[in-house]
């Protein structure tokens, strides 16, 4: 069996002085991930072959799940003419914006130099290529000089949706740069914008332009009546409104540019919300001024529709194959839930049926990216959390099971029409910096083989594992740069510009003084092998991925990839640890001979009477075995029994929902819910354990019951279904007290021990978590047993599993502190212990600028630091009078976002929230959780 969650079937008595029960331990640990546990005694194979339930379906797979990108910044990659150089604007840089010493201003690149290159960027297996946005822009901004100005090189600030940058070229020569890839076999990919423009707006009472909130100053119609603009959202409707007193700040527009802006539309400057600039939390992320660029109205259908039509057109005339979307976060969902199906529907209509759309949400957790391909009906969206696991395991050598962490949140993108599998990953990008340059920070005096060889790690990942591979341009020229913004645009052809003269490159003795296109470079050729390799077994690139193995610390991680048709399984193992390491892999199939496909190991191996196979992988490296032989046909369907649907940890707005599956194959699990009175309709199928899904339930009220069931297809076609089971939408009302009841009670300082209603081992609820807490800071060594008493009596108590009446829990500790915490959605209780302490935690967010940092969500900042109490083992930071507001936040490790931590403890999770009335305020981090509450 593929499930990893243990059930009992056995009663136990709530309360006794003796063990209460069957002793289940709890894995505090990660030591390996082995995907077998034993199955529910419920869930023995049938005997029955029933006719196959017409539910069943496969995991979604689209055309776009074998995708090579090569995201190139056209500006900064090959100059194919210089008589476009200035965009026909003249020579003073302060004008045409271009300026081939400076990198902040144009530097020369050009369409048809990116058709010059066509053979360069498909030599290393690219079949999509995505460009930066290339519409008109407005050629400079700044204050007027030029030390304080820059240009839209980039593409980010349009004031012409119709016509590409002169600077670039002409929609001629994008016309064909298309059918010039077309005919490679090559898709091409446009950025585009929908959330603001080029900054042609400006405010009549001021320059600098502070958000004004909508509580201070609502919208008020042209009639000066108040109005709640969320009210028209997603309709046809919307209020008529005047530039003069609709808003909280008067829009003027200079006379020079009020009609610079194509389509004339744009030039209404009531289609702007108009209410200041953005610090990037809370209600101003959707409505304020994007670094002063002005922010389009969004819940307007004015501005819905005439995006639409302006992307629809260059559907229709260019024949693109789909987009990027910037900034997809700042817009609010209405928009997205019609704009993906309306311009997904219209391509199709144009004969685009691989038409593909991923927007850029800026954030790693998943509950909040997933949000935007599930309720926001979008098809999918950058995989930032990849980056950010990817770096942390390749560069930063981090435990190999933090890798397994990430993955298994996988199944928060699986809905009826998409999943993970479509996502786009990659390792670094234009904002955010090189991977180069994240190598080379994280590994000071490392040389540079071990510099590449740690590249090639994160490569391989990113090509083994599931999504669709982006490789940023110049990085498979081992480009670095001093940071993320302009220090990460270097051109490829001979620079100008100092500071990228001053660049280091990984795996070459080139500077950025010459072209830089060379194919024998060893990650061009490293990349161009891994292309060529998931080209031949395509199984690595749209085959299920399940998590097989995972180190606790530096070392292997492995997984198995396999594709549903050709049922044959692929073992990809990497392996961070500067040593080789051995590991024992489980797979699918007992005496399964195994070749290598990939890598230097041993060329043959072959999995064991248990179905484990033995394989060593050398240092900072990867390597990849292929069955001999496909997977035995299953002789009959698995029994498959649903968990409690439960509210899901970090969205109440989702249920999660999950199913033991019995046997040990290759299974597809369809999921499917219904509400009284209605048909069951599919909500997502999972191709590898545990087998769940995260139903979105955010258009249900709170307290609604919805019935789930879980369909089950084998490897041979046949089917089975779960009974029936409820769930309830929306957060469980909590007990009164909850308690750690056990035989640590009198350690507590209890009376006697199994006290239900002991003062010492009641927990406290942390709102903000949704979570109950209790930190013990010296609990002595010893084996201890414990469960959940509800309410201060055994009437409602919980064991392992979180199961009613259920087993004990069992804690061996080594002494020292310990923390308890309690989900009452899963009605789950654990117990965590800490490890070594870090050498520091600091809360960085969006409160950081008024705690005296410079700026905000700076993990290293001196007055974001948290000083640890030893009395209690708990890092604290007392805030004298933080000023009212609403602020997201997360903890920091050791000075860096390599490890954080996010709503519930989670690795990498949700924005925590805090909404503050001002005055005193203490952050509290618990180690051993990894909660930070707010008192």
């Amino acid at each position: 069996m593929l499930s990893r969650s243990y059930r009992s079937h056995a009663s136990h008595l709530p309360y006794q002085r003796h063990p209460l029960g069957r002793v289940v331990a709890v894995v505090l640990t990660t030591a390996a991930l082995t995907a077998a546990a034993v199955l529910p005694a419920s869930a023995a194979a049938s005997t029955k072959k029933p006719a196959p339930d017409p539910a069943a379906q496969h995991s979604v797979r689209g055309g776009v799940s074998d995708q090579n990108f090569y995201f190139v910044m056209a500006d900064r990659f090959s100059n194919g003419t210089t008589s476009n150089d200035d965009g026909g604007l003249g020579p003073d840089p302060m004008v045409s914006g271009f300026d081939p010493t400076r990198k902040g201003f144009f530097n020369g690149g050009d369409l048809k130099g990116l058709q010059d290159q066509l053979d360069y960027i498909q030599g290393m297996g690219t079949n999509a290529l995505w460009l930066t946005p290339s519409f008109k822009n407005k050629a400079v901004q700044g204050d007027g000089t030029l030390g304080n100005s820059s240009a839209g090189y980039h593409g980010y600030w349009v004031t012409d949706f119709t016509q590409i940058d002169p600077h670039l070229g002409t929609n001629a020569e994008l016309k064909t740069l298309i059918d010039a890839a077309h005919a490679r076999g090559m898709k091409v990919y446009f950025d585009i914008i929908t959330n603001h423009t080029a900054d042609v707006i400006q405010y009549q009472e001021t320059s600098s332009a502070p958000y004004i909130s909508k509580e201070t100053e609502p919208y008020r119609t042209a009639a000066g009546e108040v109005f709640d603009d969320r009210d028209y959202a997603g309709t046809q409707d919307f209020p008529a409104l005047d530039a003069a007193t609709s808003f909280p700040y008067t829009p003027v527009v200079p006379a020079a540019e009020k009609d610079i802006k194509i389509p004339s539309w744009l030039n209404d400057p009531t289609l702007y919300h108009n209410r200041g600039n953005t610090n990037f939390a809370g209600e101003d992320s959707l409505y304020g001024d994007f670094f002063g660029l002005d922010d389009l109205f969004t819940e307007n259908p004015k501005v819905v529709n005439g995006m639409m039509d302006v992307y629809k057109t260059w559907i229709r005339d260019f024949g693109i194959d789909g987009f990027r979307i910037d900034t997809m976060k700042h817009v609010n969902d209405e928009f997205w839930q019609q704009f993906g199906p309306q311009v997904l529907s219209y391509a199709k209509e144009q004969g685009k049926d691989e038409f593909f759309m991923f927007g850029e949400v800026f954030d790693t957790s998943k509950t909040v990216t997933s949000k935007f391909t599930t309720k926001n009906k979008m098809q999918a969206v950058l995989d930032f959390g990849f980056q950010g696991a990817a770096r942390s395991f390749a560069s930063q050598g981090s435990k190999a099971s933090g890798l397994a962490d990430f993955f298994d949140g996988d199944d928060w993108y699986t809905d009826a029409d998409s999943n993970v599998y479509q996502l786009p990953t990659f390792l670094g990008n234009h904002d955010m910096g090189r991977i180069g340059t994240f190598i080379a920070q994280d590994n000071p005096g490392a040389s540079d083989a071990e510099l590449v060889e740690r590249d090639e790690l994160a490569h391989e990942l990113m090509y083994f594992s599931r999504g669709n591979p982006v490789i940023y341009y110049g990085d498979e020229q081992g480009f670095t740069g001093a940071g993320g913004d302009q220090d990460s645009r270097q051109t490829m052809f001979a620079s100008k510009v100092q500071e990228y003269l001053d660049d280091d490159l990984l795996g070459t003795n080139a500077t950025h003084a010459t072209d830089n296109f060379n194919t024998e470079h060893p990650l061009y050729k490293k990349i161009s092998e891994l292309a060529a390799l998931a080209a031949d077994h395509p199984t690595l690139r749209t085959g299920a991925q399940q998590d097989r193995y995972a180190a606790d610390g530096a070392g292997i991680y492995a997984f198995s990839r396999i594709d549903a048709k050709e049922q044959r399984e692929y073992i990809v193992a990497v392996n961070n640890s500067e040593t080789a390491q051995t590991a024992v892999i489980p797979t699918y199939e007992a005496k399964q001979p195994f070749k290598l496909v990939y890598g230097e190991a041993a060329k043959n191996a072959k999995s064991g009477q248990d179905a484990k196979l033995a394989v060593t992988v050398p240092p900072l490296s990867a390597v990849v075995y292929e069955a001999a032989g496909r997977l035995a046909t299953s002789k009959a369907a698995p029994a498959v029994v649903l968990k409690k649907p439960v509210t899901a940890a970090g969205d109440a707005t989702r249920q999660k929902v999950t199913a033991d599956v019995d046997g040990n194959s290759f299974y597809e699990v369809t999921f499917q819910a219904r509400t009284a009175g209605g048909d069951w309709a599919s909500i997502g199928t999972d191709d590898n354990a545990p087998y769940q899904v995260f139903h979105d339930v955010s258009s249900l009220e709170s307290g609604t019951s919805v019935e789930y069931r879980a369909v089950v297809l084998d490897n041979r076609g046949q089917t089975s279904a779960s009974e029936p089971r409820s769930g309830v939408v929306g957060e469980p009302t909590q007990p009164e007290t909850v308690t750690v009841a056990g035989s640590l009670n009198t350690e507590l300082g209890c009376a006697e021990d199994w006290q239900p209603s002991c003062e010492q081992g009641l927990m406290s609820y942390e709102p903000t978590h949704r979570l109950w807490q209790l930190n013990v800071p010296n609990l002595p060594a010893g084996t201890y047993e414990f469960k959940a008493a509800l309410n201060g009596t055994w009437d409602e108590n919980y064991g392992a599993g979180g199961e009613l009446n259920g087993p004990n829990v069992v804690l061996t500790h080594p002494g020292g502190a310990a923390t308890f915490l309690y989900d009452h959605a899963t009605n789950v209780i654990s117990a965590v212990t800490a490890g070594p302490q870090p050498a520091a935690v600091s809360v960085p967010g969006s409160l950081n600028s008024e705690l005296g940092c410079s700026g905000d969500w700076m993990p290293d900042c001196a007055q974001a630091q948290l000083q640890l109490d030893p009395a209690d083992g708990i890092w604290k930071l007392s805030v004298p009078n933080l000023a009212a507001g609403s602020y997201e936040f997360k903890a920091a490790i050791n000075g860096s976002w390599a490890e954080n931590y996010g709503l519930g403890g989670a690795p990498n999770g949700s924005n925590i929230a805090l909404k503050h009335d001002g005055g005193p305020v203490t952050f509290r981090y618990d180690p051993a959780g990894h909660l930070v509450t707010v008192r």
